[in-house]
């Protein structure tokens, strides 16, 4: 198994249910569509939801952290920043972002699956 290399965004909302984790996955789709989507370098954006309806995890996933720089110095923050609040004042629930710092990360390790071999543990 190779390691997915790469750099990534991780944006952390908590949300008051399941029908504001829709509501917000819904949302920032639509956002990643419209305002990052065709960037050089953009590979994906994958939802996480909590099961238990408390948290929602946007994965933004860039070739490299070069793409991602040009991304932020060159895309439209300011509007992006004002879309993402109109969406906010859209959903029915309750949604607050939860990063501290800087939400950027490289992979530096993965464990992949294997075949079980005599010594490992039960």
């Amino acid at each position: 198994m190779s390691t997915d290399t790469g750099f990534y965004s991780i944006i952390d909302y908590t949300v008051d249910g399941p029908r504001t984790q829709t509501e917000l996955v819904d949302a920032f789709a639509e956002l990643q569509t419209r305002w990052v989507s065709f960037y050089p370098g953009y590979r994906s954006a994958r939802f996480h939801v909590s099961t238990d309806g408390s948290r929602v995890y946007n994965i933004v996933h860039w070739a490299s952290e070069a793409d991602y720089r040009n991304f932020v110095e060159t895309s439209d923050t300011e509007g992006r920043m004002s879309a993402i609040g109109a969406v906010l004042k859209t959903i029915a629930g309750k949604a607050e972002p939860r990063m501290s710092g800087i939400p950027t990360y490289t992979v530096v390790r993965e464990v992949g699956p294997r075949t079980r071999e005599p010594g490992d543990a039960a």
